[in-house]
């Protein structure tokens, strides 16, 4: 007697609901979400800072930008390492050492006054970057699957959650009190953060042990950094500049050689076979178009709300004001998160992704005729603008991990996991590279609120600066839709 079961019910590879306990631990789950929200504000407190840089620590603006370049870098790089080492030795242990070092880089650079350690802080607090990944991972050893959706789209909402806090919690402390204290701030949150998820946060009960790749991790910091650096340098360096073409080159090379590593080694840092697995492909490639459109949004509308009303579409707000208008786009984004997880659970999760990227177009759309129309730019409008897209977020941002997880074993979620958050970052890069370059070559020059002259993005740097977001968004439709539905399995009936 057979009866068929789908695959996230029961399969050898992912646990049933009674391989976990029914009860939902609603605290650590909390504590885990908590966590995220502090790391992601790690990404966007940095931003009301960068013009005061340079006199705070008597350093060039150039060298000055690195404050947020290395922890990108080290954010990217970290991420799919400390996945695979969460699967291999303890997820929770991963997530521990990562709030540390959030602590500490919060700390060292709450005591810096000048660059190099202030360097070294936010370098640790790159570190960190990791915990969303790892916390989703986690989820899946600790939740029941009925409940494992809507967990798991909370945590990937923190993310958004974090980064529409970030500007304005940065800019009233900065502001208000001194930028030394936003770190102290910053150092206490990962602390108590920490401390929670040893306190509430079980062991995996799945580890796969083993010898770490130490050779594949150095070949994946290299390979990173050849193709991250350049893409947040390369307005600065010179787009055909040798460094920045030498350092393409030298990414592939080593992408290569490190490809060629990872094949051949018996216990490898990202297994390359599962990773080149259609489901998980495409959902890796949907992600760096949703990662795209989604930093578009960060570096878009803050730039029009700021600029002075002497400009086109200027609104002439200061940065506290500005970020407030754009805060409601992550409690937005929270909300669809969980809706994400009801629509995955009836129509499954490649729908629920392009119904995210579909929104997220349509935020896009609502811009463009914002901009392009006779319709006057307000405050309100943007506001409009930014929820649609953290809506967008909220559903494709829980549906990622949901596919991921449906595609590898229980005992690769932190390394799969890991570099689905990884393929995110790159899309950012992408979206600040190109944006940035779209926005750089339109600026204009107006008279700013004191009578300065002041250069802003034109209306047409933001038009095509959209359109190319937009674009990402179909791509991103188009992606999802092509994803394979997982087989139902026969199973013997005993």
């Amino acid at each position: 007697m057979s009866a068929i079961q789908r695959p996230e019910e029961s399969t050898p590879d992912r646990p049933s609901d009674h391989a976990v306990a029914d009860d939902h631990p609603r605290l650590a789950v909390t504590v885990l979400c908590a966590a995220g929200i502090v790391v992601a504000l790690m990404q966007t407190i940095i931003v009301p800072l960068i013009p005061q840089l340079p006199s705070l620590l008597d350093a060039a603006p150039a060298n000055t930008s690195w404050a947020l370049t290395i922890t990108l870098l080290m954010g990217a790089v970290i991420t799919p390492i400390g996945g695979r080492l969460g699967d291999m030795y303890g997820k929770r242990l991963m997530l521990v050492s990562s709030m540390g070092m959030v602590a500490a880089g919060s700390v060292v650079s709450a005591m810096s006054t000048s660059l190099a350690p202030f360097l070294v802080g936010r370098a640790l607090q790159g570190l960190g970057f990791g915990t969303i990944a790892l916390g989703i991972s986690v989820m899946r050893d600790i939740v029941p699957p009925r409940h494992l959706g809507a967990s798991v789209g909370t945590m990937s909402a923190s993310l958004g959650i974090g980064g529409a806090l970030g500007l304005p919690f940065a800019a009233a402390i900065a502001q208000h009190v001194s930028w030394h204290a936003l770190f102290w701030a910053c150092a206490a949150a990962a602390l108590i953060g920490g401390i929670g998820i040893a306190l509430t946060v079980p062991s995996s009960p799945t580890r796969t042990g083993g010898r770490f790749d130490t050779l594949g991790a150095i070949g994946l910091a290299a390979m990173l950094t050849c193709l991250l650096l350049p893409l947040s340098k390369g307005a600065t360096w010179g787009w055909d500049s040798p460094l920045t073409l030498g350092l393409f080159a030298a990414f592939v090379v080593v992408a290569i050689g490190w490809a060629l590593h990872e094949r051949r080694h018996t216990n490898a840092l990202i297994d390359l076979a599962v990773a080149a697995e259609r489901p998980v492909l495409l959902t890796n490639i949907a992600s760096v178009t949703v990662g795209f459109a989604f930093y578009s949004m960060q570096l878009i509308p803050i730039q029009l709300l700021m600029a002075p009303t002497s400009s086109q579409d200027g609104l002439g707000m200061d940065m506290l004001g500005a970020a407030l208008i754009l805060t409601p786009s992550g409690l937005v984004m929270f909300v669809f998160s969980n809706i994400s997880a009801r629509m995955t659970a009836a129509f499954g999760p490649r729908v629920s992704l392009a119904v995210g990227a579909v929104v997220l177009g349509i935020g896009y759309i609502v811009f463009i005729v914002t901009i392009a129309g006779p319709f006057e730019v307000t405050w309100w409008l943007m506001m409009a603008v930014a929820s649609l897209i953290g809506a967008g977020l909220g559903i494709a941002y829980s549906a990622m991990p949901a596919l991921i997880m449906r595609a590898v074993r229980v005992e690769q979620t932190g390394e799969a996991n890991g570099v689905n958050a990884l393929m995110r970052v790159v899309g950012t890069s992408l979206s600040a590279a190109v944006v940035g370059m779209i926005l750089t070559a339109s600026m204009i020059t107006v008279t700013g609120d004191g009578g300065a002259p002041v250069e802003v993005p034109s209306e047409t740097g933001y038009l095509w600066a959209s359109v190319f977001s937009l674009v990402a968004c179909v791509v991103a439709t188009v992606i999802a839709l092509s994803i394979p539905s997982p087989h139902p399995m026969a199973v013997e009936d005993i």
